[in-house]
């Protein structure tokens, strides 16, 4: 069997759902597990309900009333008989959703997160799943809160993976087609919902992969596979037709979007293959991550993370940057939930450059200065280039504002104002 992982851009709309179908008959495959993510940008849409909750309670019935009729609009686009079974499924969930900011106790941030957002999830796959049931493609709709367990670390989890196992292959038919969600979860003693980390999805079908010793996962995606640069951002970037295991674990560590940083490792460990292809094409051969050549072809790959801080810590008395001092610093950015990409230390200075997902810069900025001398920037780039050359670099730095270069074996790393 095989597990293909649909994400929100594959199923925005009317034709991303019909385009679904089209891979699945392209393809052939009959023994499947399908995860999909939450349609377009509705995980934002989500997000905004939970902000209008904590912020701004008057707002809250309109952000959900305006969810449900951007999925009203592609079910009439789809189903058309407004009596079908799938509107009150839907309208199920979006009870289910007032009713838990009704009654809910819990001022948690994270915890309410994943209370709402996970039921962008739920609606997606449950149009999916009816939608190829119209259309002949029998199929059977699975919670998947049911079989991924995991700690009470919400919008985080860490999976239990010996509990996670046993229900997935309790409850997963590896003969038929199996519809389920990306990213959600359920906390294992209690039931609640959590999620695995944004852009979760891709570990979802890591887990399904690993679980049930499928012979490959594969993630459909709007790009051909794997660029060795952002097209957004760099001209002309190449396709990369095979990566293996560990280099592709060194793009996620450094925040290669195109694959989430969990994915791998499971996948690896198993050595299923995992193909990264374009849901156009589904023909193409696509990005392959398995065992072999490090890397075809042999080029340079940038990865750029925008919106980082940069900050930079000296002791107040100019004695030298120890362990101890070192040590403290990374307790403090972790207690505040800060992502670490880049590290530099001197004998007197340190300096770190952050992902500030949480926003609780200001926080941590504080507590820092209460030990330290602090300086920081904001709305740096952080550009790593793996396997580069000296022109490339020098191409890239081009007269820039460059606040640190860091070199090591096969990587280089720029925070550069912009």
């Amino acid at each position: 069997m095989k597990v293909f992982k649909f994400g929100g851009a594959s199923v925005k709309d009317k034709a991303g759902v019909q385009n679904l179908l089209a891979v699945l008959k392209t393809t052939g495959e009959t023994e499947l597990v399908i995860v999909v993510s939450a349609m377009g940008k509705m995980t934002n849409s989500f997000e905004a309900v939970v902000s209008n909750y904590f912020n701004n309670q008057s707002e809250v019935k309109a952000s959900i009333a305006s969810i449900y009729d951007f999925h009203h609009v592609i079910m009439m686009e789809l189903f058309a008989n407004p009596s079908h079974p799938v509107f009150a499924k839907v309208i199920s969930y979006i009870n289910n959703l007032n009713q838990f900011l009704e009654t809910n106790k819990s001022k948690q941030h994270a915890f309410v997160y994943d209370q709402v957002v996970c039921t962008g999830e739920l609606i997606s796959t449950t149009i999916i799943s009816f939608y190829l049931s119209e259309q002949g493609v029998k199929n059977r709709f699975l919670d998947i809160r049911n079989c991924i367990k995991t700690d009470a670390n919400y919008r985080d989890a860490n999976v239990d993976w010996e509990v996670t196992q046993k229900k997935i292959v309790s409850e997963i038919n590896t003969k038929e087609i199996t519809i389920t969600q990306g990213f959600i979860s359920a906390e294992k003693d209690h039931n609640l919902t959590t999620t695995l980390g944004r852009e979760g999805s891709d570990y979802t079908a890591a887990i399904i992969g690993y679980c049930l010793n499928a012979d490959s996962v594969t993630i459909w995606k709007d790009v051909p596979g794997v660029l060795n640069a952002d097209p957004r951002h760099f001209k002309s970037p190449q396709l990369l037709h095979h990566i293996s295991y560990r280099e592709a674990i060194e793009f996620a560590f450094y925040g290669a979007s195109v694959i989430h940083p969990k994915t791998i490792q499971p996948l690896q460990r198993k050595e299923i293959p995992l193909y990264v292809k374009s849901f156009y094409s589904p023909l193409d051969a696509g990005t392959c991550v398995g065992k072999g050549v490090t890397l075809d072809p042999m080029v340079s790959c940038f990865i750029l993370k925008k919106n980082q801080v940069l900050i930079s810590l000296s002791s107040l008395d100019f004695s030298f940057m120890m362990e101890n001092h070192i040590g403290e610093v990374f307790k403090l950015l972790h207690l505040y939930k800060m992502k670490v990409e880049l590290i530099q230390n001197s004998a007197i200075s340190f300096s770190v450059c952050i992902d500030n997902k949480y926003n609780r810069l200001d926080e941590l900025l504080s507590k820092l200065r209460e030990k330290f001398r602090v300086k920081w920037n904001e709305n740096v780039t952080l550009y790593t280039i793996r396997h580069a050359n000296p022109e490339e670099i020098l191409k890239l730095v081009n007269n820039r504002n460059v606040l640190v270069k860091q070199e090591s074996r096969g990587t280089v790393q720029l925070v550069i104002k912009e």
